[in-house]
């Protein structure tokens, strides 16, 4: 059966985050929301108007509310910690580091407004490094849903989890790629959503909606790519990306992210110690973001479909050069 939906739907992926903690937190007494300030803005507000004595705000203050956490934690409960990525990783990271990644606490961690589309908040609030930090630290796992099921089933897996994970969410609607009545999110596999033979795409999170458009792109021209869907960035489905390197040769990365750190680099420190093959990168270069309309910033930054097939192209004619 195939796992993915015949009818696409727009899906607000931070309403449904919001709804489905809300019902985590009345079914599970160890869930507790923790709030920086922006509740309306996450949707934890769903939390707080339905289930207040499971709602904590804890301010403008993200070191000390990644450390209520780990006391949280350290006796039982699991507290669920959200705010805009920018926010949550770069701004409490040494706490996320001593307090919650080093004694392996059970908290979860909900980077919101993640990425380069945020509603024109501006470029202090996007985060193009939260993968790249997070993954860094042992014990951890990092995820990043492309739908709103999947997401759905990565808070499942999160509040079975005895451990810190950290989940990727973003601001806007996105279609539903996956059935979800089929479909299954297994942590630290990848998922194969077109098979194909001359080129394979590899991406993570929402990059995957325009994945699919640029595989189509391709079609046309007669290309057969294969993409991979990989929700877990840590642990990484190795195995799927070797066994797809060596089924077609070459392999183009996608992600809404730094090219630096994230999917890309973990796909290539797979390649490179097990099978190299040609390689291009679909992410934001070396350079700073800016604030914009969600178009503007994926043609300036290189995030399109046609960006996408535009790298595959090129990784193919690299490959008929060896």
């Amino acid at each position: 059966m195939s796992q993915m939906t015949t009818s696409p739907q727009f899906v607000s992926m931070r309403d449904v985050f919001g709804d489905k903690l809300l019902e985590l937190s009345k079914r599970d007494p160890r869930v507790f929301a923790l709030d920086g300030d922006l509740a309306n803005s996450t949707k934890l507000d769903k939390v707080a108007e339905n289930n207040e004595s499971k709602f904590l705000q804890m301010g403008i203050a993200e070191q000390n509310m990644l450390g209520v956490a780990a006391g949280l934690a350290s006796v039982g409960l699991q507290p669920w910690v959200c705010s805009f990525a920018a926010f949550i990783v770069k701004r409490a990271f040494d706490q996320i580091v001593v307090s919650i990644a080093q004694p392996k606490m059970n908290v979860k961690m909900i980077g919101a407004y993640s990425g380069l589309l945020n509603g024109c908040t501006g470029k202090t609030h996007q985060s193009l490094e939260d993968l790249a930090i997070m993954r860094t630290q042992p014990g951890m796992v990092v995820l990043a849903p492309a739908d709103s099921v999947e997401l759905r089933q990565m808070m499942e897996y999160a509040n079975q989890y005895d451990g810190p994970v950290y989940i990727r969410v973003a601001r806007d609607s996105y279609p539903d790629l996956f059935d979800e009545q089929s479909y299954r999110f297994q942590v630290g596999k990848g998922v194969t959503l077109v098979s194909g033979r001359d080129v394979t795409i590899i991406s993570t999170g929402t990059q995957t909606s325009r994945c699919l458009e640029a595989v189509e792109l391709l079609k046309m021209e007669g290309i057969s790519a294969e993409l991979i869907h990989l929700p877990s960035v840590k642990p990484l489905d190795a195995e799927a990306i070797i066994a797809s390197a060596r089924k077609t040769g070459a392999v183009v990365t996608a992600e809404e992210h730094s090219i630096y750190g994230g999917l890309s680099s973990s796909v290539a420190e797979v390649l490179v110690e097990n099978f190299p093959v040609p390689m291009e990168r679909i992410g934001v270069q070396d350079k700073n973001s800016e604030s914009g309309s969600n178009s503007a910033l994926l043609n300036k930054y290189g995030l399109t479909a046609e960006h996408v097939a535009e790298k595959a192209r090129k990784v193919i004619a690299r490959k008929k050069m060896l």
